[in-house]
């Protein structure tokens, strides 16, 4: 297992060479996306936190930081009001002409990449935990650890059981929900669990009839707590989106998640 791991380390790191190398100045840093912060809390290094984003709830003390509003609606004065001397982000953070502005600037500003699989969730605690200076022993520990997790969900997968149809919803347009097609955080999630995707047929996030639902006939719904949200009960949140009609809603078969820790490919 530590051959393994410290193998595992030194592809990483030659992978992310150059965008991953250790930070001039890491006293300051700004974290613009719920996983890197999450992340930056499991390698304990929360005290150089001065600020994050929206997504970024957990733990919950995070939440007594400045916020700079949501990952995909920053703004550069918002950002670089808070004097950061390093900015970390997620791939998806924008509007993109705010991005390009704080580049342009001196500040230190990294993306972090993210592929939506349990390889993903290694690579970026390595690349964080070189550029904010852990040890590479303490990054192995930490591997060990969500690395034996990781096996233990492998095996489960594996273990012959049927493969289920999965539909992910992350939020509701009114009675419609908004899910995962390919290429999502949801599908990887799917993905991670042994079973597949019912709207795998489409790439991204988008607005879904229940016509088109009842026609995939997902086995399982699982929806964002933040979806969730608008409906009394699991009753009422069947009835009203129509997914009562699905073998998922016949059967119960209904999962109310908390967003972040499923999708965000963080520690959790």
């Amino acid at each position: 297992m530590r051959i393994f791991l410290l193998i595992l380390i030194m592809i990483f790191s030659k992978q992310a060479f150059g965008n991953c190398e250790k930070a001039a100045n890491a006293s300051r840093v700004v974290a613009a996306g719920g996983s890197l912060t999450e992340i930056i809390y499991y390698l304990g290094h929360q005290s150089h936190l001065v600020a994050r984003d929206l997504t970024s709830n957990f733990p919950p003390e995070v939440k007594k930081l400045p916020s700079i509003g949501y990952l995909r609606n920053l703004s550069s004065e918002g950002l670089l009001s808070l004097a950061p001397s390093l900015i970390l982000s997620e791939a998806d953070a924008g509007p993109p002409h705010v991005i390009e502005q704080v580049k342009r600037t001196a500040v230190d500003f990294r993306i972090i990449k993210d592929d939506y699989d349990s390889k993903s969730i290694l690579y970026k605690i390595s690349c964080i935990g070189r550029i904010l200076g852990t040890g590479e022993r303490d990054i192995e520990l930490k591997f060990r650890y969500l690395n034996d997790k990781i096996e233990q969900l492998r095996s489960v997968s594996s273990e012959g059981t049927e493969i289920k149809s999965v539909l992910v919803i992350l939020m509701m347009r009114g009675t419609s929900p908004i899910i995962a097609g390919a290429d999502t955080s949801g599908d990887g999630f799917i993905q991670m669990t042994g079973n597949m995707n019912a709207f795998a047929d489409f790439s991204g996030w988008k607005p879904v009839g229940i016509e088109n639902i009842l026609d995939n006939n997902p086995d399982a719904i699982i929806i964002t707590k933040r979806g969730f949200s608008g409906f009394k009960s699991l009753e009422d949140f069947l009835v009203k989106s129509g997914l009562i009609a699905t073998k998922a809603g016949k059967k119960g078969s209904v999962f109310i998640e908390d967003g972040m820790a499923m999708l965000g490919f963080g520690p959790r």
